[in-house]
């Protein structure tokens, strides 16, 4: 069953996608016999992620699943948009390194996931349009066209299984309930024709003396948003309380950790409000696509 959401301004927008990565954070039971743990999708294929997700047997966040493959944000704009959203790609690196760009009309992405389905294949949709929320929805089947080209950019969920492999202990690997808190930063992005906003930054709280290595290790993965954009105080980027997250869930910065910030492909879904953009379709806080690349495959090669 598809759910709806309507919103009067663009200022309630970020509060109310904030609801939706909430709700969206269980699992629920769907066209499957039983609900599924996460501990069966941790090491499971790509493909099957992604039907586990088609059939409604995962509703959850895709944190720490299919550990290895790439993670993917999902952009879908008409096609009279789609070049200067691909120019907007390359202009902002940081928070969209390309995956793949799929031909218009057609929702299965050529390099990433051939006998894919971007319709149904992501947990779920939040379709914005002149810079307001209308609608959320767990399929695109009754609202994709013809005229719609998708986009895949890179996240920083991909790098999961790295981060458990080099003992790297982030909140949200640590307990089920956390998630990385986003926010609307001062840093402004390059613009490309219409495409314009602010870059969104995620948070990690880092052990000081993990702050060195951190840097080195998430820097070599430019396609999962690579290096931080910021190290320590966060008034200097425009965040003045950690408290109030614009996406995600807050995050408590322990004695001896240090706030790091990271560009977000979220950035998105704040210029598609900023900028007032007519249509854009992108998947629902923290309900990634999960791809068929695998990330010490595809690492610092070139994206398209």
């Amino acid at each position: 069953m598809e759910r709806s959401l309507v919103l009067g301004t663009s200022a309630a927008a970020p509060k109310a996608l904030m609801k939706i990565s909430a709700r969206m954070a269980g699992t629920t039971k769907g066209k499957g016999d039983r609900r599924m743990e996460r501990s069966e999708l941790e090491f499971a294929t790509s493909e099957a992620v992604r039907l586990a997700i088609r059939e409604k047997r995962w509703r959850g966040v895709t944190k720490r699943l299919a550990l290895g493959y790439h993670q993917a944000n999902v952009t879908i704009v008409p096609k009279d948009l789609a070049f200067d959203f691909m120019r907007f790609c390359f202009n902002n690196p940081k928070p969209l390194p390309l995956l793949d760009i799929c031909e218009p009309g057609n929702p299965s992405p050529p390099r990433a996931a051939p006998n894919a389905d971007l319709r149904t294949d992501v947990g779920g949709y939040v379709i914005l349009r002149n810079g307001e929320v209308v609608e959320t929805v767990s399929s695109l089947e009754n609202h994709w066209r013809d005229d719609h080209v998708a986009f895949l950019t890179g996240c920083n969920l991909s790098l999961d299984r790295i981060m458990l492999e080099s003992r790297i202990p982030l909140p949200h690997l640590i307990s089920d309930k956390a998630f990385p808190a986003q926010f609307r930063s001062s840093i402004s992005c390059v613009p490309a024709g219409p495409f314009h906003g602010p870059l969104v930054v995620s948070l990690r709280p880092v052990a000081e003396e993990l702050v060195v290595p951190l840097v080195e290790l998430t820097s070599r993965f430019p396609l999962s948003h690579g290096g931080p954009v910021h190290i320590g105080d966060p008034r200097k980027i425009g965040v003045d309380d950690l408290q109030q997250v614009h996406w995600g869930r807050p995050n408590e910065i322990l004695p001896g950790q240090i706030p790091m910030f990271w560009a977000c492909g979220i950035t998105v879904q704040a210029v598609a409000l900023a900028a007032k953009i007519p249509e854009i379709i992108v998947h629902a806080p923290g309900n990634m696509f999960v791809t068929d690349l695998l990330v010490r495959e595809l690492s610092t090669a070139p994206a398209v």
